[in-house]
């Protein structure tokens, strides 16, 4: 049973340090995009480039408020 359950282990610390990398990855990718103001130049910003923003803005509290139990995941 324990060496059983140390390949169990093992696997599921794998699957999480993947995981763990790919958002990793995707951070990395979003700061790089911010950096460069969403790709967005200050004389050509729109109102369609506020709802895309806020749209971002939206899914990214959805994850930080479930990742330090904030807002709607308060306990």
């Amino acid at each position: 049973m324990t060496t059983r359950r140390a390949t169990d282990n093992a696997k599921a610390l794998d699957a999480f340090m993947t995981t763990k990398f790919q958002i990793d990855a995707m951070l990395e990718r979003l700061k790089a995009l911010s950096d460069d103001h969403f790709e967005t130049h200050p004389d050509e910003i729109n109102w369609g480039d506020v709802g895309t923003l806020n749209h971002y803005a939206s899914l990214l509290r959805q994850i930080t408020d479930a990742a330090f139990k904030e807002g709607e995941h308060a306990a």
